[in-house]
């Protein structure tokens, strides 16, 4: 790769996510403490990012600026945010990498069972990636405030948050409900987060990263 067209792809990486972190305010600040939660989760999310390839790095923390749009009323038209997300950034031109984390992220392709949008949800491929551990840590591991949280600490906050209704109308019940313990985001995310790379300065043996088995890692 020629230093010129290198330098161009470099500028792109940091402008992605200039740009995600500028929708994500149109669209997120409105909505009160959720704002917070997402300006958390992507901080959470640039923490993580050892945990992926460098080039990737940009797409995951865009992917957590606009992991939450969809609950937009702008946007939200099936009220399902991981799909209304994920396609307004597909109609909008977003690659397809941050496209796919969106409409996924948080193990979404569960709720999509109960709420019967998986036909809808399926547009959009799921790849079990680092990128999507990574993401999924980042949110499962951050409360509807931004603070920080464990895994089953999210789980038991979401189940108080959302009472179960006949009608099931409540985000991520589901997967709190279950707790699905072969959920692999907080665990292997956490992997390379090794003695000497703990993000920011934290402690190297917590890495401010819950593991869904362990509560810590």
């Amino acid at each position: 790769m020629s230093a010129d067209r290198h330098l161009g792809v470099a500028f792109f990486l940091v402008e992605i996510v200039e740009q995600a972190t500028v929708i994500a305010q149109e669209l997120v600040a409105p909505l009160g403490r959720r704002w917070d939660h997402v300006q958390a989760v992507a901080a959470r999310a640039a923490d993580l990012s050892v945990a992926v390839a460098a080039a990737e790095r940009p797409t995951l923390v865009a992917a957590a600026w606009l992991h939450d749009i969809g609950y937009s009323p702008r946007i939200g038209h099936t009220r399902f945010h991981p799909l209304d997300g994920a396609r307004f950034l597909r109609a909008e031109g977003w690659p397809e990498p941050v496209v796919g984390l969106v409409a996924h992220h948080s193990a979404a392709r569960y709720e999509a069972e109960v709420r019967e949008l998986s036909a809808e949800l399926a547009d959009f491929p799921f790849e079990q990636s680092a990128l999507q551990d990574a993401l999924d840590t980042a949110d499962l591991t951050t409360g509807p405030a931004g603070e920080p949280l464990t895994f089953d600490e999210r789980m038991d906050e979401i189940l108080v948050r959302y009472p179960p209704t006949p009608q099931f109308t409540s985000s991520g019940w589901s997967l709190a409900r279950s707790r699905p313990r072969p959920l692999s985001g907080p665990s292997r995310a956490c992997a390379p987060l090794s003695p000497g790379r703990a993000p920011s300065g934290r402690s190297p043996t917590r890495a401010r990263c819950a593991s869904a088995s362990t509560g810590g890692c």
